[in-house]
């Protein structure tokens, strides 16, 4: 790793310090991904103590994404002030508890404390994500490599095993309030312990970056530039197919597909494998053929797997679409982020735009595709989701390569 970019007095961070950096990332990107997956895992199991319709789980989901778009809103605000390592502290603390909350609410089988559990939830996971995604972008810099893809991997594979424990806890009868309160204090804990070989996104000598974020309206100002909404749109559409699968691949294929809760869990399981294989494979491929051609192709993917999930009356065919829907939405996030964090001077405040621009798509259009799924059924409310991966193809030339991080090092 090159000195130069290091600020002076920062000669600890050497190569061996960097990988515990990144290595400490993967945790706490982990760690998001199991707290939320095991959540969305149980959303049938919520559905039948409650005895709710499709409008009404759309209402119990909006209300994770109020809290969530209230977090991202003051996202950037608090991380300046604070700085990400402090910011993902104190709010997974806050996701955990949240969770917990929900959790309680489920076995009291009332709606007012999971709403309100769902909220603190939110806005805990919205400030985190912001937070994570700002660490680990400042992280693939000092490394001078394309590791978000991999970052973004461990959400997959944190998804992936909370899937996995809801599932397994659906199976065995274990109640939504007890599954939430251990793996709540358990990584709690794991990320609080991760955080201590992380550094601050100050630590790279690159006095320019830190100009157009000094003010609120230097950081406001990025929402204006073009290149902040194409990315944008293209971490949109991506999040959206990300977000709709979490919340509605298990319902999808118990009310559309007419399967039992279990099957529905595991489609979701298969869903999340599908993204973590194309995350970890992305770094080879993006490294060969470049950002523009990589995410047209993954757009195409995820358009056909949706189509055969949506159109395709038999459930084997629909699980082999839910696996081509995760592998082809499995690089928009961090290819998006990358490509925000790719001016030094803007990278905090683009980033935290465009990672505002996705945690909402991530977090409102599902709530949105309940809705619509209540008149057209939830199958039919997945189109939305098909439209806007196809415009990913059209906007995919603004996540180009700029010259300095076409090449990154091995």
């Amino acid at each position: 790793m090159a000195e130069s970019i290091l600020k002076p007095g920062a000669e600890r961070l050497d190569r061996r310090t960097v990988l515990r950096w990144r290595n400490a990332v993967f945790a706490v990107f982990l760690a998001s991904g199991l707290t939320f997956s095991s959540w969305a895992a149980r959303l049938p199991r919520v559905r039948d103590e409650l005895g709710a319709s499709t409008a009404e789980m759309g209402l119990v989901v909006l209300a994770l994404a109020v809290g969530s778009i209230l977090g991202l809103v003051a996202s950037g605000h608090i991380v300046h002030r604070f700085g990400s390592q402090r910011t993902i502290a104190v709010f997974f603390s806050v996701l955990g508890a949240g969770m917990v909350l929900a959790g309680v609410g489920v076995e009291l089988t009332s709606y007012p404390v999971i709403v309100a559990g769902l909220v603190v939830a939110g806005a805990g996971m919205g400030i985190t994500d912001v937070s994570m995604n700002l660490n680990g972008a400042v992280a693939e810099r000092a490394l001078r490599r394309n590791v978000m893809p991999l970052f973004h991997a461990f959400f997959s594979f944190g998804t992936m095993g909370g899937a996995g424990i809801g599932a397994l806890a659906e199976l065995l009868g274990v109640g939504v309030g007890v599954q939430l309160v251990v793996l709540a204090v358990l990584l709690v804990a794991a990320v609080l312990v991760a955080l201590r070989w992380t550094q601050s996104e100050d630590v790279l000598d690159d006095p320019a970056a830190d100009e157009p974020a000094s003010t609120v309206r230097s950081r406001l100002a990025v929402w204006r530039q073009p290149a902040t909404i194409l990315i944008g749109l293209i971490v949109l559409g991506m999040a959206l197919a990300e977000g709709s699968a979490s919340d509605w691949v298990a319902l999808a294929l118990v009310d559309g597909h007419e399967t039992s809760n279990a099957v529905g869990g595991a489609g979701l399981v298969v869903f999340v494998t599908a993204m973590t294989v194309g995350r970890i494979g992305g770094v080879w491929v993006l490294d060969r053929f470049g950002r523009v051609l990589v995410l047209r192709a993954t757009a195409l993917v995820a358009t056909v797997g949706l189509a055969l999930t949506i159109f395709s009356s038999w459930t084997p065919a629909a699980f082999v679409g839910i696996a081509l829907w995760g592998l082809g939405a499995s690089l928009g996030f961090p290819v998006g982020m990358s490509a925000a964090a790719d001016d030094p001077r803007q990278a905090a405040a683009r980033v935290s735009a465009v990672a505002t621009i996705g945690y909402v798509a991530f977090l409102v259009g599902p709530p949105a595709i309940g809705f619509l799924g209540e008149q057209v059924g939830i199958l039919r409310g997945l189109l939305v989701v098909l439209v806007l991966v196809a415009v990913v193809a059209v906007v995919a030339p603004a996540a180009r390569e700029r010259p300095a991080t076409a090449a990154p090092q091995a």
